[in-house]
């Protein structure tokens, strides 16, 4: 039986989750006007976002809400369902979240829409996993700095969909964990403003020239696609929401043709 993977392109506009569809994309994640960890992209409306789920579902595609912030307690006690419950109504596929106190909501109130940690809760082993699992979530979203094989195990030792990073940009710190930018500037990257200040110059000491000390390349694993899909992953996501549509279509299309190509030759 051909193995599925699952093409996960980010859309941070309507634009861009039309541009992914077009180019192959078999699902899109994007982020409402709340609790979404880029809270400076273009992020759909609720009557854009209620559009985009009906758009996706009449293609045959997914979509899911990145709801990947920590929350206030009020946040949860009193926003949360309101904001949720109409997606929900419109067949929204999933959830992406790092709060655990979310998780553990959303599983409760809305027992049937299925539930991915998102890498921000820094799942980098099986124990992990497996603790995950137990609460009901049905993907894990592994920690952006896990190899292969450490991915492989998490897919081999629980029943959780595996999906992992596979094309962009990269955190210095563990996603989810860097304070960087809230003890600079006030703008926590848990609340999904986070001002990117390790993507500035920074001189070290002894050193006259300002460098990208703390940037990291962004990453592109296209010639991995044969190992990424022996070790088990279920779904490439692609990094972006605050790209273009193009950047987007262009990516998705290039990691959906070579995938396919490979996939035919387990046939």
């Amino acid at each position: 039986m051909r193995k599925q993977v699952e093409i996960l392109a980010p859309a941070g506009s309507m634009d861009s989750l039309k541009a992914a569809v077009a180019a192959g994309a078999d699902a899109v994640y994007t982020g409402g006007m709340m609790f979404g960890a880029r809270a400076y992209a273009n992020n759909l409306s609720e009557d854009e976002l209620l559009e985009a789920i009906d758009f996706v579902h009449l293609h045959g595609k997914k979509l899911y809400l990145t709801v990947n912030t920590l929350l206030k307690e009020q946040e949860l006690e009193e926003k949360l369902y309101a904001y949720l419950y109409p997606y929900y109504r419109q067949g929204l596929d999933a959830v992406i979240v790092q709060d655990i106190g979310v998780l553990r909501f959303i599983r409760k109130t809305f027992p049937d829409l299925p539930v991915h940690a998102s890498t921000q809760m820094t799942i980098t082993g099986v124990d992990g996993a497996k603790l995950l699992e137990k609460e009901g979530v049905t993907r894990v979203v592994t920690a952006r700095e896990l190899g292969i094989e450490e991915v492989r195990k998490i897919a081999e030792e629980t029943d959780l969909e595996i999906e992992s990073f596979v094309h962009g940009a990269l955190c210095y710190c563990y996603s989810g964990q860097c304070l960087f930018s809230s003890f600079l500037g006030g703008r926590s990257g848990n609340r999904g403003q986070c001002a990117q200040p390790c993507r500035l110059l920074y001189q070290a000491e002894g050193d006259d020239k300002s460098r990208y000390l703390l940037s990291l390349k962004d990453i592109c694993t296209l010639d991995l696609i044969p190992e990424m899909v022996e070790a088990g992953i279920d779904s490439f996501k692609i990094e972006g929401r605050m790209k273009k549509p193009e950047y987007v279509a262009a990516v998705a299309h290039l990691y959906r043709k070579y995938t396919d190509l490979y996939l035919e030759l387990l046939e």
